[in-house]
């Protein structure tokens, strides 16, 4: 079993342990039936109330077949572009917390172990089978939500995204440079469903041109039972354009494994990233 999963192993008799709030909330209006009352964040399907904790550990692959590189940038001589065979191994710690009730934070860090197949084609020094391991990414988020959903008005929100540089001597695994969103959201609930569609602008430090369109989307997300929620949607960055699918089981109020994949649709874009996690949502002194 891998440190990983102990972890998360030791998280979930943990969840366990924690006594859910004993006071029951109000009813829910009818648009807020799949989501709840919290602010939306960063993980698809999941949001987050004023004084909550959210806990996320989980694990993706990443499988693209068709992954576009150039030497060059894995410090080799050659500036031609190829197709290579990439594969990555990430282990993932997210939280989040809810500091009023339309203002949340969150923070990410990952780690991974990745290797790239050169084309055929690829005459470089660049081995056949190039690999790194090791810090990925941390990132940090804050999200605001600018006006609540009613009966008559959708939810709008907002957030701003930071990317810090690490490892920038791993090429394939590492950020170069610093870089950051800032998004804005639309969310509405119905009595079939709750949509969503978003959009955000980008700057990206190792980039030329700095400043860019960046993550952009429309989701759909619906709870089938007390115990399943299902959320589907199309995720975009650039010409990469990826099909979302995810189910949540949730074992109680406040614990949840979401069984999450993204499928490529276009070229620029991983052929396959299945996701695998188990959320924790604690309450702290503030929530009571």
């Amino acid at each position: 079993m891998r440190p990983t999963w102990k972890f998360v192993l030791v998280l979930v008799v943990l969840a366990w342990l924690v006594p859910l709030d004993a006071q029951e909330s109000a009813p829910l209006p009818a648009y807020l039936k799949d989501r709840g009352r919290g602010v939306a964040t960063s993980m698809f399907g999941t949001y987050i109330n004023r004084g909550e904790l959210i806990l996320y550990p989980y694990w993706e692959y990443y499988v693209d077949n068709n992954r576009e590189y150039s030497p060059q940038e894995l410090n080799f001589a050659g500036a031609q572009d190829f197709r290579g065979k990439y594969r990555e191994n990430e282990s993932l710690f997210f939280a989040g917390y809810g500091l009023t009730e339309n203002l949340a934070i969150q923070a990410e860090l990952a780690g991974a172990r990745a290797s790239l197949r050169k084309a055929p084609g690829d005459l470089s020094a660049l081995p056949a089978k190039y690999q790194e391991s090791g810090l990925t990414s941390f990132e940090t988020q804050f999200r605001f939500r600018l006006r609540q959903e009613d009966d008559r008005r959708p939810e709008i929100w907002s957030y701003l995204d930071v990317v810090y540089p690490t490892n920038r001597k791993s090429p394939l695994i590492g950020t170069a440079a610093i870089q950051s969103e800032l998004g804005l959201g639309i969310t509405r609930g119905f009595s079939w469903g709750t949509l969503t569609a978003r959009g955000s602008a980008a700057y990206e430090g190792a980039s030329n041109t700095r400043f860019a369109i960046g993550e952009y989307g429309v989701e759909y997300l619906k709870r089938l039972s007390p115990k399943w929620r299902v959320f589907t949607g199309i995720n975009g960055h650039e010409t990469a354009l990826t099909l979302i699918t995810e189910a949540q089981w949730h074992l109680r109020r406040n614990v949840f494994i979401r069984f999450n994949q993204e499928i490529g649709l276009t070229a620029n874009a991983n052929d396959w990233e299945p996701q695998l996690g188990v959320l924790f949502t604690l309450p702290t002194w503030r929530s009571r």
